[in-house]
């Protein structure tokens, strides 16, 4: 008997939770309410024909080693990684700035007394990124595949990334590069488990890089789609779904939705307790962003700078810190932290006649509604002198746009909610079976289940896998 499942949302994760189903013989139709797939990781020409501009995310150290994208063979179906020289760099106030290399060894050389401590506190990752990789893209609390790299692992997540930024290094140099890899949890650095982001981004960074898709994050949608078409499933845009009794009939629903979506879309089909539980579901720290045309590269202090795909631009260790607790807080930094990607010094197709298109986010509070621009102009200039002088056309997207975009997005929180407390771990409610919702052939593929955050499709893997577990136990 042919099996069917419904797909709601086609960010990567719904696009790969689709690839597994239909590659197994599913029949799969994906609805999605915009008119383009691709969620979070589209891209377009907001800044005018021929710039290409990542509309959501930009540069991928899981994407380039996601154990969904190399199953279901995205490089074949037309999808080429590009990486900068430098995976990332940090600027620093007086002096050069920090550069992330894709090499340990080379990264580590610039901290002089740190090097030892800097290979040490990255070795569980740099040894073995694919291992590693595989065991904290899934569930936590399961049998991790790899079990020696995850206690390895484990011993350095636990930490908050301040403490052990602290007490495993002396030098501001590797504190502050340390310290911005670890502000992707879009915690504050006290925070327990935030040191796991910092080991997880600079490890990826030094062996598997943080590349940019050629072309465009939208490229990474383009080869999904392209796997999808091979296995005949459908992918219906323009087509919102308000209410789960409107879908046809299927063996298996999966929601590539957060909680919120969800509760406004299943309604009274879960149950009390599950529906009490997405209620309480807390979203994170906001994005404010901010996508730069300029009349060529960025003129930072450091010119190696240039060549970095991602840059983290707050200044010290100290001022990423207390910048991070006071967005935690609820206020915004004078001084935020601001993360620019320049994807077009890496890939060239995007840009034309010597310009420069610089993608750029600041962490501010959840729906902030302050004017943050000019903090992240400014922010930008103390590091690059004239970078005002080069702007040619600038968009501003403020967290209340974003979630207008992506309604995924809520409160421009573009990790499907907070990593907070025990939502870290228990995502979205506790269970050890995160995927399944308590409505029997109903499930939940979206960043709100573990892994988490990120252009991967880890989170719609293993929502189908669960398909896959439950339609065995029916059988036996």
């Amino acid at each position: 008997m042919n099996r069917s499942a419904i797909v709601v949302g086609s960010g990567p994760n719904g696009l790969a939770a689709a690839g597994l189903l239909a590659s197994r013989g599913v029949e799969v139709t994906v609805y999605e309410q915009a008119a383009e797939p691709g969620g979070g990781a589209r891209s377009g020409e907001p800044l005018g024909t021929g710039m290409i501009t990542d509309l959501g995310a930009a540069a991928h150290p899981f994407g380039v080693g996601s154990p969904a994208f190399r199953a279901l063979g995205l490089e074949e179906h037309g999808l080429e990684w590009v990486h900068p020289r430098y995976p990332m760099a940090h600027p620093l106030s007086g002096q050069d700035s920090a550069i992330l290399h894709r090499d340990a060894a080379a990264t580590a050389t610039q901290f002089g007394a740190d090097a030892a401590a800097w290979l040490r506190v990255h070795r569980p990752v740099t040894a073995q990124p694919l291992q590693t990789l595989e065991n904290i893209t899934g569930p936590l609390l399961r049998p991790p595949p790899h079990l020696q790299p995850m206690a390895s692992f484990g011993m350095r997540a636990l930490w908050p990334a301040a403490a052990l930024a602290r007490g495993f290094f002396k030098t501001a140099e590797a504190r502050a590069l340390f310290g911005g890899s670890a502000a992707h949890s879009m915690l504050p650095l006290g925070h327990p488990f935030s040191a796991a982001f910092g080991v997880v981004f600079g490890g990826l960074g030094q062996t598997s890089g943080w590349p940019v898709a050629r072309g465009g994050t939208g490229q990474i949608i383009e080869a999904l789609l392209a796997v999808l078409r091979s296995n005949g499933v459908h992918v219906k845009t323009g087509a919102p779904v308000t209410d789960l009794r409107d879908l046809p009939a299927a063996d298996a629903v999966l929601l590539d939705l957060t909680p919120r979506q969800i509760l406004d879309l299943a309604g009274t089909q879960l149950s009390g307790r599950y529906r009490g539980w997405l209620r309480r579901w807390k979203y994170g720290t906001g994005a404010f962003k901010v996508d730069y045309l300029l009349d060529g590269p960025v003129p930072w202090t450091d010119e190696r700078t240039a060549h970095a795909g991602t840059v983290h631009v707050v200044g010290s260790f100290e001022e990423l810190v207390h910048a991070e607790h006071l967005t935690g807080k609820g206020r915004l930094p004078d001084r935020p932290f601001v993360m620019a990607a320049q994807q077009s010094m890496a890939d060239p197709s995007r840009v034309s006649g010597g310009r420069q298109v610089l993608w750029s986010y600041a962490h501010v509070p959840n729906g902030c509604q302050a004017e943050v621009g000019p903090l992240i102009d400014a922010q930008i200039e103390r590091f690059a002198p004239g970078f005002r002088d080069r702007i040619v056309e600038r968009i501003e997207t403020p967290p209340d746009a974003l979630q207008s975009w992506n309604p995924n997005l809520v409160g421009g929180d573009i990790g499907g909610g907070s990593l907070r407390g025990t939502q870290q771990i228990l995502r979205p409610v506790p269970t050890l079976r995160p995927y399944n919702t308590s409505q029997t052939g109903l499930y939940i593929c979206s960043s709100s289940a573990p892994p988490g955050g990120g252009v991967h499709g880890m989170a719609g893997w293993h929502a189908a896998e669960a398909v896959f577990k439950d339609w065995e136990r029916e059988r036996r």
